[in-house]
């Protein structure tokens, strides 16, 4: 049996390889009949000789290969360059791949696990109607909600739609992170219904998405919003000390955001520079890239620098000095 699992949702995607491992068999003798290998680095011997194999007291041995589709992605070619190209050798090793994968023995379960792939990738096109392919994007908006009140609803809790919402907001399609803020939402409520009021106590990027209202409240001039959002924080645990490397970080993001931008970088190539690992994150701060102009970034910045500057010689407590520098930021004669 082949499987391809294919998507960028490796919650789902680890989840839908557990329930083919489960229908495989006994599971201690499974894991000794089980194989992984590296796409990129695979021969088709290695593959070969391992499908081949009697499983050892099994019926089936399980096959497990990550990015070899990946491998086989189309490059970009100019139309001339695609007309005088001849056949080249990596051409000859898909082809090679796909003939032996289209009759493997009964006795092998191989699974291909693979990012987004094109639908003109050659491999895929050789092995999609013989594969049970199974596809993992990242869920947002309507599928993502609906997911959340699933995984809700398996951990024996309810939510309201605006928390919903709201988690969907703060998490993104990271259904790792969400599986865990869910479960410990459950066990905080033990019980009664889910509302905005728990995910802003108990989910941790709450306090993050805080930090960018923060940031949003400085950059318009806004000191009364700030003021309030700081003193939350404050009284929520956050320290002064944190705080101020949160802002001084994320001004900085949204310089490199707007730069990276202003190339026309991909999104995805964005995220990789900037080190986000949220989807909630990248979008607030493309979004604040493209809402604030260069100058008003660069004034924030530096005084940032000068307010971490009087803490660390002294000159003022850390509570004060961000009380202060929201003060120097937004004058009233601005807001």
């Amino acid at each position: 049996m082949l499987y391809m699992l294919l998507g960028e949702d490796d919650f789902s995607l680890t989840k839908s390889l557990e329930e083919i491992k489960r229908g495989a068999g006994d599971q201690a003798l499974l894991a000794a009949n089980t194989t992984t290998f590296d796409g990129q680095q695979l021969t088709l011997d290695q593959l070969r000789t391992v499908c081949e194999t009697v499983p050892f007291l099994a019926e089936k041995r399980l096959v497990i290969i990550q990015g070899l589709l990946g491998h086989f992605e189309p490059r970009g070619k100019s139309r001339r360059q695609k007309k005088i190209a001849p056949p080249t050798e990596r051409e000859s090793e898909y082809k090679s791949f796909a003939a032996y994968l289209s009759n493997i023995p009964d006795s092998t379960v191989l699974v291909l696990i693979d990012g987004r792939i094109r639908s003109n990738n050659p491999l895929f096109k050789q092995l999609s109607a013989k594969a049970e392919v199974r596809s993992f994007p990242i869920l947002r908006e309507d599928r993502l909600r609906q997911r959340i009140e699933r995984e809700v609803a398996e951990q024996g809790a309810s939510m309201s739609h605006p928390a919903v919402d709201l988690l969907a907001k703060l998490v993104g399609g990271n259904l790792w992170i969400m599986a865990n803020e869910i479960n410990k939402l459950a066990l905080f409520t033990s019980g009664r219904r889910i509302e905005v009021e728990d995910i802003k106590a108990i989910v941790s990027y709450a306090q993050e998405a805080n930090v960018f209202a923060m940031v949003d409240a400085i950059l318009d001039f806004k000191a009364g919003v700030a003021e309030q959002l700081l003193e939350q924080l404050l009284q929520q645990g956050a320290s002064s000390a944190y705080l101020l490397v949160m802002l001084v970080r994320q001004v900085r993001m949204i310089v490199r955001a707007k730069e990276l931008r202003r190339q026309r970088k991909p999104e995805a190539e964005i995220q990789s520079k900037l080190g986000l690992a949220q989807e909630f994150a990248l979008r607030k701060t493309l979004e604040q890239a493209q809402r604030y102009p260069l100058e008003r970034l660069k004034e924030v910045y530096h005084k940032l620098l000068q307010t971490d500057l009087s803490i660390k010689t002294g000159k003022f407590e850390g509570g004060l000095a961000l009380n202060l520098l929201i003060a120097e930021l937004c004058p009233q004669a601005r807001t």
